[in-house]
């Protein structure tokens, strides 16, 4: 069902980040706009950087000790889904990828994700997942 929207999004999302983007330029003007579009895009690059090493140490630890890394996987792909929302120019996908890498806010992030497999899980085991 969710890859059935994905041509929506491929179409609404980059509309929507040029009208916030001309939208935030008509409020401080051109060249803030682009300054605060690569500050943002340098910040992310950094943090994704850090965080992806944390998650990845995390993740081989949890590898090394036999246990299944389920937080620490989806904190990895969480991770590298922020990480390429942060390096596609807008605003938008900016407030997501941060909302994607942040530390604080990860753990947010990653409850909605297992939570939205689990349901999907459950949706396939007794036979309703399927179409």
């Amino acid at each position: 069902m969710a890859w059935r929207l994905l041509p929506l999004a491929l179409l609404v999302v980059p509309i929507v980040e040029i009208a916030v983007i001309v939208w935030v330029g008509q409020l401080i003007g051109f060249w803030p706009t682009v300054a605060l579009l690569l500050l943002e895009s340098a910040l992310g690059a950094w943090l994704v950087k850090r965080e992806g090493l944390r998650a990845w140490r995390a993740l081989s630890g949890g590898m090394r000790g036999g246990a299944l890394p389920g937080p620490e996987l989806t904190d990895a792909a969480l991770v590298l889904i922020g990480g390429t929302l942060l390096l596609t120019p807008g605003f938008v996908t900016d407030v997501v990828g941060f909302f994607f890498v942040l530390p604080m806010t990860r753990p947010i992030a990653r409850r909605i994700v297992q939570g939205y497999l689990a349901r999907r899980a459950t949706g396939y085991v007794s036979g309703r997942g399927r179409s």
